[in-house]
């Protein structure tokens, strides 16, 4: 009853301040002095939402069962229950999310109508923060906003926004700190959270579902988080669906409405501060100066074997309580209000939400992606210049090895030796930058699923970004060894070695992003991209001669594909074509010319230049780009198949024998 009080001072308070001042948090007018219900805003509403998912030879597993409720415009919604109840598939749900083998019943309606809500009219926070670390908070917040905010609003409106934005999360002292790297200062769990929710409310969306807000952050900063985001869902008449474990009585109180789930099933949905007279109507009071979302959490799990204090009639089974508080729900006015109100949401005439689309053109989406993909390639020491560091140290191995290669007899299987190692071995170092592609690409999974940009600026950003870094490791170590080894003198030989090096490294790199996409795990990553290449290294023409390949799956169709096969034929021909060695170790033996070595020792095709060979690895380039493309497009249509609530939830069914 304290907390009701809490919650009902609480409310009215903020309602008078900011009538009062007639302002917002950052100085606007407010459009909605502290009411509710505006007509402008999304009132969503989902009745007998139900969710199932595979369960094999079990049959089909109910994870949401008969789920009914709403949410109404500057007000916000807790979802909250024990572990594996349900609460982020119910998020999940509403917000469109769900995996693809899930199975969905019941309607989920915006303003009455069913529509799907695109990027500016809904924000989603995930649970984990996924934010790139070399930035500091400003540049991180700064490209947002550039990607987020339409073309209409000037660079000086944006960053006004971006840094008004900052300041409401409380992260005014932090700006110019990275968010985490390698020897750097990061930011608190907590302080990375705030950074998140920033990101998300730069549009000042209609509709922004929450994931764990609190998650890291300690009591104060929990609490000073959700207040301004109950204040600016009431200034921006944003519906508010936060998803949330354990909140402190503080913050429960901040709360509208409330929905508490056990294993799936509604067990009270309806104003907060009225949850405890429903749990003290059916014997379960909160005792005096607990917290109530503490009392609930512990009456309701089903996780633990214990029994729960019944008023005077005795003791029950969390089991058994669950049964009892779900029946008296259904059969409560409070159920009946819901019902009501749902009525009558769908009786009022509302329009049907804009659908903004990505508001950044595409041209300002890659001016904006390659501008941080930069910043961050140069900041990130493990990204390429570790690479760099270890390529000049293998150039200087190979050129002191090689050292003055010569022309004589044996010169001629010293070049091709070294000419494969270059092409293969050292292009393979590529796969260093493994772990860093994954970090992107989580970023931009998080980012291209709440519709921050296109999938296609994406790749084209990323390509101009890594080009010069590329060019760098490739120009360095590649003269270093041109030039110790003493290969060919010629500035249209050092020219094509050079060519054919960098689009060596592009191509392997375009390869790596690609194994990034489907298996985003640095250790099966590295392995799967690592025996890419070997396969390729091995059908490349130079352990087997082509014309010794097995004509089925080596020769055709591995030997064709391989990049290894246009990378060994053109330093060849750059190398041997113009030179001339003696026929054998004896001296005085007659010279034979570059083009017969190619023919007769490393049976290299003729029939065209070296440049065809270059020409033929750049188109291979854009190709791995293209087929980097495909791949992200496939997998926005498949969403990841079990999150980590699933698997407590399966844990769950099988301690209690339930489904």
């Amino acid at each position: 009853m304290c907390m009701a009080l809490f919650s009902g001072r609480t409310a009215d308070v903020e309602k008078c301040e900011m009538k009062q001042n007639g302002t917002g948090l950052d100085g606007e007018f407010t459009k909605n002095e502290g009411g509710f219900g505006s007509v402008d805003g999304a009132y969503l509403t989902w009745e007998e939402l139900t969710v199932t998912v595979s369960g094999g030879k079990k049959g089909p597993i109910s994870i949401l069962q008969d789920v009914t409720g709403y949410a109404r415009p500057g007000e916000v919604l807790a979802i909250m229950g024990p572990s594996g109840c349900g609460k982020s598939t119910l998020l999940d749900a509403l917000a469109g999310r769900l995996a693809s083998n899930t199975r969905q019943t019941g309607d989920v309606l915006i303003n009455g109508r069913k529509q799907q809500l695109t990027y500016g009219t809904s924000a989603y926070l995930t649970q984990e923060d996924v934010l790139i670390c070399t930035l500091t908070v400003r540049e991180a917040v700064y490209y947002s906003a550039m990607l987020q905010l339409p073309n209409s609003m000037s660079k000086a409106d944006k960053v006004d926004r971006a840094e008004r934005t900052i300041r409401e999360m409380g992260l005014q002292d932090a700006m110019n700190r990275r968010i985490g790297g390698y020897g750097n200062k990061s930011l608190s769990g907590g302080q990375k959270k705030r950074v998140s929710i920033c990101i998300e409310l730069l549009t000042r969306p209609k509709l922004l579902y929450l994931d764990e807000p609190t998650s890291g952050l300690d009591s104060a900063a929990s609490f000073y988080v959700m207040s301004q985001i109950v204040k600016l869902a009431r200034q921006y008449e944003m519906t508010v669906l936060v998803c949330i474990h354990q909140p402190s009585s503080e913050v429960f109180a901040l709360f509208h409405n409330l929905c508490l789930l056990s294993l799936g099933r509604v067990i009270y949905f309806g104003p907060s501060n009225l949850s405890n007279q429903f749990f003290a109507a059916n014997g379960f009071p909160t005792p005096a100066l607990q917290n109530p979302a503490d009392h609930y959490l512990r009456t309701i799990n089903n996780d633990f074997d214990q029994d729960i204090e019944q008023g005077l009639s005795g003791k029950l089974t969390t089991e058994q309580v669950t049964n009892l508080l779900v029946r008296s729900y259904k059969a409560s006015d409070t159920c009946k209000d819901i019902q009501r109100t749902i009525a009558e949401i769908m009786s009022q005439e509302r329009g049907v939400i804009e659908m903004k689309g990505s508001q950044a053109s595409f041209f300002r989406q890659c001016i904006v992606l390659t501008q941080r993909s930069f910043v961050n390639m140069y900041r990130d020491k493990g990204y390429y210049w570790l690479r760099l560091f270890i390529y000049i140290g293998l150039a200087i191995g190979i050129g002191t090895l090689f050292f003055d290669i010569g022309s004589g007899y044996g010169s001629i299987h010293a070049r091709g030796s070294m000419l494969m190692y270059v092409a293969s071995f050292l292009t393979m170092m590529a796969i260093g930058g493994f772990p860093s592609f994954v970090e992107e690409m989580k970023v931009f999974a998080r980012e291209r699923l709440n519709g921050h940009y296109g999938a296609g600026s994406y790749v084209i950003a990323n390509s101009l970004s890594s080009a010069p870094y590329l060019i760098i490791i490739s120009l360095i170590p590649g003269g270093i060894i041109y030039y110790l080894v003493g290969l060919q003198r010629g500035n249209a030989q050092f020219l094509c070695f050079i060519s054919i090096l960098v689009t060596c490294m592009m191509l392997v790199e375009g390869l790596m992003m690609v194994v990034a996409t489907m298996v985003p795990n640095y250790l099966m990553g590295l392995t799967t991209g690592a025996a890419i290449q070997g396969i390729m290294m091995l059908s490349g023409g130079f352990f087997q001669l082509p014309n010794d390949l097995p004509n089925i799956v080596w020769k055709y169709p591995l030997y064709y594909i391989s990049f290894h096969k246009y990378a060994y034929q053109g330093l060849y021909k750059n190398e041997f074509e113009g030179l001339k060695f003696p026929s054998s170790h004896l001296e005085g033996a007659p010279l034979i010319d570059g083009p017969t070595i190619l023919k007769s020792i490393w049976q290299v095709d003729m029939g065209y230049s070296k440049w065809i060979d270059v020409v033929v690895l750049l188109a291979m380039v854009i190709t791995y780009r293209i087929l980097f493309f495909f791949v992200i497009k496939i997998a926005e249509r498949i969403k990841p198949v079990v999150r980590v609530f699933m698997s407590d939830y399966l844990h769950s069914v099988e301690e209690t024998g339930k489904q």
